[in-house]
């Protein structure tokens, strides 16, 4: 699927729940970035790593979720993770072969991309 049209399905819905994995207080990392993108197209992400610790305290299931940090680290909260995942973008720097595997193990939707270009489409 294009990537602009698996984000328009996604990212144009009412009350959609993303979720980054990524240090988003650091101003230095794109997690953050991307982060204060979503707030200003007023979507607020649940963020996974410094402010929110565990994935599984969040209450509903993802929309979307953006990979952004170590794919080790990833890989290890995707393991722990009980909550239903839609879909998964995945940053430049974010993949990994076990990554893929675990999605397609899983059948989730999945891109390659980054965010902040999508979101330059709209500027």
């Amino acid at each position: 699927m294009e990537y602009n049209i698996f984000l328009d399905k996604i990212l144009k819905k009412d009350n959609i729940n993303i979720v980054i994995l990524g240090n988003t207080l650091d101003q230095e990392k794109y997690a953050f970035k991307i982060k204060q993108e979503l707030i200003n197209y007023n979507i607020i992400p649940k963020c996974v790593d410094k402010e929110i610790k565990n994935i599984n305290e969040i209450n509903n299931e993802i929309d979307l979720l953006i990979l952004c940090m170590n794919p080790n680290k990833e890989k290890l909260i995707l393991d722990s993770c009980k909550l239903k995942i839609n879909n998964v973008l995945i940053q430049p720097g974010a993949e990994s072969e076990e990554i893929i595997n675990f999605l397609v193990h899983n059948k989730i939707d999945y891109i390659n991309g980054c965010i902040l270009q999508y979101y330059k489409l709209f500027k």
